[in-house]
């Protein structure tokens, strides 16, 4: 691994370099450089506005009480697209820019999901709404729980800082989902 990492910084920088003289020789130097800074502030708009997206993706997700999965790799993929496209250079931005592109993070994401899921070590469980293992079936779920109950000075409704006291905002659903009281 720390070979193709010292690999990738000589290797890049090199093809980096010749790309650079290529089209520095066609377009002229100035132009090279213009070109340069046009596709970095593009790529940071479009940065920025998927990013945007992602995040309140990511947002609604938890909402739903979802681990957002998706949002993380494509935000994962963002932020190395970010990184690409700040760096100098014509082939960093057109990785940058395929990294940008949702359908090939979506086909990155399934093709990264499927190798997990042949790894050896890896065993992947997932429950559709609804949908438990039959008791005896084998789909037992070692963990740790702790049961926190309503009244307790520390139960969902309660803030540490106020020292187990409701908080000021705290408001309290009844059954039919009415606000009362605070």
């Amino acid at each position: 691994m720390p070979l193709l990492i010292l690999g990738v910084f000589i290797v890049v920088p090199i093809i980096e370099i010749a790309v650079f003289i290529q089209i520095g020789g066609q377009i002229g130097l100035w132009n090279t450089i213009a070109v340069v800074i046009v596709t970095a502030m593009i790529g940071t708009w479009m940065l920025r506005a998927q990013g945007l997206k992602t995040l309140d993706q990511a947002r609604r997700s938890l909402e739903r009480q979802v681990f957002p999965v998706a949002e993380l790799f494509d935000g994962m993929c963002l932020l190395i697209a970010g990184v690409l496209l700040l760096t100098p250079g014509f082939v960093t931005d057109a990785a940058g820019f395929l990294l940008l592109a949702p359908p090939l993070r979506r086909a990155l994401r399934t093709w990264l999901w499927s190798i997990l899921q042949r790894g050896e070590g890896t065993r992947i469980w997932t429950v559709e709404e609804n949908e438990w293992p039959e008791a005896g079936s084998g789909g037992t779920i070692d963990g740790e729980f702790r049961e926190i109950h309503p009244d307790s000075p520390w139960g969902p409704d309660r803030d540490r800082e106020t020292g187990g006291k409701p908080a000021d905002d705290t408001r309290r659903l009844g059954d039919n989902g009415a606000e009362r009281g605070r």
